[in-house]
């Protein structure tokens, strides 16, 4: 496995070394003891959760906030993605900055998103295959979204036309502006 630092520091790129033939492929895509080694982070996955969307759908950006909050490991099983995550840690030299990692069944990279961020991702194919590890339980009460569009982040989304995005109710309805989002 390669560990890509990004421009966040603790938000990681993963790139598993695929072996193929004429059979297909073979990767090992989680190995906690070299994840912990590799990045100096200790991180210890609960449940897997998995998701399928069509083009244009943009689920985030999205957040537990308190004991409630999430690290993730995120990959595209079928499709491809682009994935952001914005950090939300106050005390952070990069608060209110994101990074944004394009994720395909081709690329076969994952993204690491440690606790403190928001997190959202847009489909680009015609449908995607989404999966990711996290390291708590979800918890309604302590849920929260910033709007995709939120113009401080300047989030340079590829699909942009109203007509073309399909957003949840929630998403659409209750999620807030940045400068009103509970931080870390």
């Amino acid at each position: 496995m390669e560990y890509i630092k990004t421009e966040i520091p603790d938000v990681w790129i993963l790139e598993p070394h695929v072996f193929e033939d004429a059979r297909g492929y073979f990767m090992e895509t989680w190995q906690k003891e070299d994840f912990d080694k590799k990045t100096g982070l200790v991180t210890d996955f609960i449940q897997d959760n998995q998701s399928k969307s069509s083009r244009g759908v943009l689920r985030g950006l999205h957040y537990q906030k308190g004991e409630a909050s999430q690290a993730k490991l995120v990959r595209v099983l079928q499709g491809v993605v682009v994935d952001v995550a914005v950090d939300l840690r106050q005390a952070s030299p990069t608060f209110g900055r994101h990074v944004m990692v394009e994720l395909s069944e081709e690329n076969k990279r994952q993204l690491f998103i440690p606790r403190g961020f928001a997190h959202g991702f847009q489909v680009l194919s015609e449908t995607a295959i989404f999966t990711y590890k996290v390291d708590n339980h979800y918890a309604p009460k302590s849920e929260c979204s910033i709007r995709y569009d939120d113009p401080f982040l300047k989030i340079d989304w590829p699909i942009t036309e109203k007509k073309e995005l399909l957003l949840s109710e929630k998403d659409l309805l209750h999620a807030v502006s940045f400068s009103d989002a509970e931080k870390f």
